[in-house]
């Protein structure tokens, strides 16, 4: 079974967890269980790729910079007060289940830790590390060079690609680092775990 070890060890932590063997299973259920809501969405390609934004807009009240037409800072709030919020993580480590996540503006860290009935994390098995010193340096190495690209930022890592160089840009969106080590106590939280390549 994909993801037995990483199961184990998030449920220990008092997170939900799902298992899909591929995107569109996970999609399905999100849209069954997510219903009738207002859910805010964090800027994570993972989502996108899932055709989340989308079919999840189309029976509940979808907050997502980029894609909610009005001013971007104004559908940053109101996906901060969402019943429901979902995002990606930037890595996960495998033997203790630590979810983390680095932020440049800090809506979508924030958004992960307070203030809404349930957090899904949607997780694609490239994410997971054996470890946190693994997951921090994906994190870091991996997923930030690549959002800095696709956001158009004017750093090292976004113009040679390659790794984090802990520049003092301006553009710099490493800026925030949430590693959650439990389930928060304020809210529910699910992890879904799918068997496939996503996001960065």
């Amino acid at each position: 079974m994909p993801f037995e070890k990483l199961r184990s060890a998030l449920e220990r932590n008092g997170f939900t967890v799902s298992v899909f063997a591929g995107g569109s299973e996970a999609a399905d259920y999100l849209n069954r269980e997510i219903d009738g809501v207002t859910v805010g969405m964090g800027g994570s390609m993972t989502l996108v790729e899932l055709g989340l934004r989308e079919s999840l807009s189309r029976h509940n009240t979808l907050y997502r910079h980029g894609f909610t037409p009005g001013d971007p800072q104004e559908v940053q709030r109101l996906a901060a007060q969402a019943e429901v919020y979902l995002l990606s993580a930037n890595g996960v480590a495998e033997d203790t289940g630590a979810i983390v996540n680095l932020d440049g503006i800090g809506n979508r860290v924030s958004a992960s830790l307070f203030g809404h009935r349930k957090v899904y994390f949607v997780v694609g098995r490239n994410k997971i590390a054996p470890d946190l010193p693994g997951a921090l340096d994906r994190t870091r190495n991996i997923a930030a060079p690549k959002n800095a690209q696709r956001l158009g930022r004017k750093t090292p890592c976004a113009a040679k690609g390659d790794r984090c160089y802990d520049c003092s840009s301006p553009d710099r969106i490493c800026r925030g680092l949430v590693i959650l080590t439990q389930c928060m106590l304020s809210m529910e939280m699910e992890v879904v775990l799918i068997d496939e390549d996503l996001g960065y």
